[in-house]
């Protein structure tokens, strides 16, 4: 049986259990451990799969953003950890962008006491709470409203963008993979691909449960990420992914 064959066979097996053990596959398929690793090594590079502890598993399509009320109960450590890590590598007198998420307004909780930042956002809980109780200088981006996450998307959106020049872009994500990072949202599109050609360094902020989901619209590759900052749980080989992309990678938690 050649490659293409397995890897079809792995992906059939998938569709009817969710996931499968790789010993499993082993005999179901009668090839090694180490042949059936690059089967879903090949799988996971095209998005497709997700490596698991002793398996692999489908990666999760994602057909909308979840709302910001119910991104705000989950995974609240992580996030927490992440934006105080993630606060610390601002370096005094950045121009910076927060991209909608709910990790980016803890991470405006972290900096709203910086005096010598400019912050740009497109999210407008963030701005709220740095109208209220932030001291830096303060822009928000305009364009479209999406009302499910309370920000803004869109080629307005993404023009204003066109013209900054940032620091540091921390960006968001509902969906990341082996291929990068995608959205559901077509309207989110080119507002993180205008913050990725304005920002010097661009960070993934992004609690590991994201990891293995995939949104319809691609976004960027991981040739555009300079560092990402999630936690501790993200699978073996997300981080080994990363590294051979040559992306920093810090574990919080």
């Amino acid at each position: 049986m050649i490659p293409v064959e397995r890897q079809q066979q792995i992906l059939h097996l998938l569709a009817e259990r969710g996931a499968v053990s790789i010993t499993e596959l082993t005999e179901r398929l009668q090839v090694s451990h180490m042949t059936i690793r690059r089967d879903i090594q090949k799988l996971e590079d095209q998005g497709r799969v997700l490596s698991v502890s002793g398996g692999v598993s489908l990666s999760e399509r994602i057909t909308s953003e979840p709302s910001h009320a119910t991104k705000r109960s989950l995974m609240q450590e992580a996030k927490l950890a992440i934006a105080h890590h993630a606060a610390a590598q601002v370096a005094p007198g950045s121009t910076l962008y927060l991209d909608a998420g709910t990790t980016s307004l803890e991470l405006a909780r972290e900096l709203a006491q910086r005096e010598d930042l400019m912050i740009v956002t497109n999210d407008f809980m963030v701005c709220a709470y740095l109208i209220e109780h932030g001291q830096g200088r303060l822009y928000h981006t305009g364009g479209q409203v999406i009302r499910e996450n309370q920000s803004c998307a869109g080629e307005a959106t993404a023009h204003f963008l066109r013209n900054l020049h940032l620091d540091v872009a921390f960006l968001s994500a509902s969906s990341w993979d082996a291929m990068g990072i995608s959205t559901p949202s077509e309207q989110k599109v080119p507002v993180k691909r205008a913050v990725v050609e304005a920002a010097a360094t661009r960070i993934l902020i992004c609690d590991s449960s994201k990891y293995g989901k995939v949104g319809t619209f691609n976004v960027v590759g991981w040739e555009a990420i300079d560092q990402v900052i999630t936690d501790g749980q993200l699978p073996e080989s997300a981080r080994e992914l990363l590294a051979q992309h040559g992306v920093e990678l810090t574990l919080v938690l």
